[in-house]
C-alpha cells in the first residue's frame, strides 16, 4: 500500500507505540510505502530518503501505486517560509512547516481534500551559496531528537532539510550522510555549505554541521547555533571548550 501525509507534522516512531522513541517526522505532503500494518500502526518507508519507522494509522491518507509513482517522478515543490498555511475546502487553515511537500496539490486524484496554497514555494536546484542563507532560517530552533522543523530539529534533520530546500538529497541520519559526497583532507579545503562530521569515543559518527566562512559552523546542539570549527572539532563559544571531535569533512555539492 501507499500513502501521503495529510497533516502538518506527524511523528515517525521506532516501535508501534505512542511511547516509543521519535526517530524522525513526516511533514505535510510527504509520500511513502506501507511495509506492514497492525490495527493501529503502519511501518512505512519514506520515498525521499527510504527512512523507516512506525506511524499512526489515523495520520495519513492512502493513495494508489500510480499516484505514488507520479509523486516520486514529479519535480519537488516545497513551502519555503518558516510557517505557511494550507487552505482547506471549507476555508479553514492548516499551518505547515518549511519544507512541506506541495507537489500533490495540482493532482485532484491525490488532493481529494481540495487543499490550496498561496504562499512562497521552493523548487529546483539552487547554487551552493544559498545553503547558508537557508540554514540561518533555522537559527535558534530548539534541539529535538528526530525533529525536522524550526519548532524542534536534530543535527542531521537540520542538514537534510537545508539541503532539501535547495534541491539536494541527503540521507536522514548523520552516520548515513557521512557516506555521501567527497572527503576533504583539511578544513582549509572546505567551502561554506560543506558538511563536517563528528564521532564519539567509539568512533561512531554522531553529529553533523554545516561549515560557514572563517572557520565557523552552524549546527543543532541544544539549539541551532553558530560555533567555531578547528582541526580538533567544534569549540563552543559559550562554554569555552570543545564539544565535538572532528572526524571528516565532506563536499556534497
Amino acid at each position: 500500500m501507499f500513502a501521503i501525509c495529510n497533516l502538518a507534522i506527524v511523528p515517525l516512531r521506532a516501535e508501534p507505540s505512542d511511547r516509543s522513541e521519535l526517530v524522525s517526522q513526516v511533514l505535510f505532503g510527504e509520500h511513502f510505502k506501507i511495509l506492514e500494518q497492525t490495527d493501529k500502526w503502519s511501518r512505512i518507508q519514506l520515498a525521499f530518503d527510504s527512512y523507516e519507522g512506525w506511524i499512526d494509522n489515523k495520520q495519513f491518507q492512502l493513495i494508489s501505486e500510480a499516484n505514488y509513482a507520479f509523486l516520486s517522478n514529479s519535480a519537488s515543490i516545497m513551502s519555503a517560509d518558516l510557517i505557511e498555511f494550507i487552505t482547506t475546502h471549507n476555508n479553514s487553515l492548516l499551518p505547515i512547516s518549511i519544507g512541506s511537500s506541495l507537489s500533490f496539490l495540482d493532482n485532484p486524484e491525490i488532493n481529494t481534500s481540495q487543499f490550496s496554497f498561496e504562499g512562497i514555494k521552493a523548487c529546483g536546484i539552487k547554487p551552493k551559496s544559498e545553503l547558508i542563507k537557508t540554514a540561518f532560517m533555522y537559527l535558534n530552533a530548539p534541539y529535538l531528537w528526530g525533529g525536522k522543523t524550526p519548532f524542534g530539529i536534530d543535527c542531521s534533520g537540520f542538514t537534510q532539510m537545508v539541503y532539501k530546500l535547495n534541491g539536494y538529497s541527503l540521507l536522514r541520519d548523520a552516520s548515513q550522510q557521512a557516506t555521501q559526497g567527497e572527503a576533504l583532507s583539511f578544513i582549509e579545503e572546505s567551502e561554506p555549505g560543506d558538511l563536517a562530521f563528528f564521532d564519539n569515543e567509539e568512533g561512531r559518527i554522531t553529529h553533523v554541521g554545516i561549515i560557514m566562512d572563517d572557520n565557523y559552523i552552524i549546527h543543532a546542539h541544544g539549539k541551532v547555533r553558530i560555533d567555531r570549527l578547528d582541526h580538533l572539532g567544534i569549540y563552543n563559544i559559550d562554554s569555552g571548550r570543545h564539544t565535538h571531535k572532528l572526524r571528516v569533512i565532506k563536499k556534497i555539492v
